[in-house]
């Protein structure tokens, strides 16, 4: 996970944000619970958003826990948990752990690898706790430094990668509402995918790293930005059919507010960033004629 998956804090009335940051520090203080501080540093607003969806699809009560947070530490803090933050935090340890394997593989950073190896007894209970999904998670890790490896250039199949695993960490309790859980989060998850290699573009190709959208043959800068946002568009749009067709009613603002917004969040400070560059870029050009 990438942490695209976030509120618009600014869409979102008190109460309601209130409620995300309960369940936000629901997930901190079980993770310290289960991994120590360590497990702390883990935190993402992806398992975040399925602690959410999850509550508010099984109507899920919580206990409230009243804390002192280091980076808060003047005023008591709340935390809302309850099973689906159990879980949450079991599948971001086992995400974040294969995530830290991953950049040692390809950084060799001694320090990643080190901290991978703190979390290893942690991550064989979760092995143990929930064989199907850890399974796809290591499946995943294979099948996608294959397929980059490759070169694949099918952006679809190799943003379906991440559509899959996705599929099961969503599909908590496979009942009747897998279908649309596993429809929800298969989009969701090639949207993730995606919007990295989006982020990771330009800094992917001067290193001559992979990227899905490096293959791309545009004629106009302009043709490469709007095929990026059509493709990202239809994935939440499929995402946002999946979760409308599923009963929610708590939370139901919450999770709408992440899906129609939330995650365009990354997308529109990488926008504004590159607007300011061009500025910058056009000032330059400006003063080198004026001399």
């Amino acid at each position: 996970m990438f942490g695209y998956i976030n509120i618009n804090r600014k869409e979102l009335v008190q109460e309601s944000a209130k409620a995300y940051q309960a369940y936000y520090c629901g997930l901190c203080q079980k993770l310290k619970h289960n991994c120590g501080a360590k497990g702390q540093m883990l935190l993402n607003y992806d398992m975040t958003f399925l602690v959410v969806l999850l509550t508010g699809l099984y109507e899920l009560d919580h206990k409230e826990l009243e804390f002192t947070c280091p980076l808060h530490p003047t005023k008591k803090q709340t935390a809302w948990i309850n099973e689906a933050t159990e879980y949450a935090a079991d599948m971001n340890v086992a995400l974040a752990y294969h995530n830290l394997e991953d950049d040692w593989k390809d950084n060799r950073s001694y320090a990643r690898k080190a901290f991978a190896k703190t979390l290893s007894k942690d991550y064989e209970k979760i092995r143990k706790k929930y064989p199907r999904q850890v399974e796809a998670v290591e499946k995943y890790v294979k099948d996608l430094a294959a397929a980059e490896s490759a070169g694949e250039e099918n952006i679809d199949l190799i943003a379906g990668l991440t559509g899959e695993v996705t599929e099961e960490i969503f599909d908590w309790r496979q009942d009747e509402w897998s279908e649309e859980l596993r429809c929800l989060s298969f989009y969701m998850g090639k949207f993730i995918y995606l919007m990295d290699a989006y982020e990771d573009f330009k800094k992917d190709k001067k290193r001559q790293e992979y990227n899905p959208f490096s293959k791309m043959v545009c004629q106009r800068k302009e043709d490469f930005e709007t095929f990026a946002k059509l493709l990202l568009t239809s994935m939440m749009s499929e995402c946002a059919k999946s979760f409308e067709r599923l009963p929610i009613l708590l939370h139901a603002d919450i999770l709408r507010n992440i899906l129609y917004s939330g995650v365009w969040s990354k997308y529109e400070y990488i926008q504004l960033k590159k607007k300011k560059q061009q500025e910058k870029k056009a000032r330059g050009k400006w003063n080198v004629k004026s001399l």
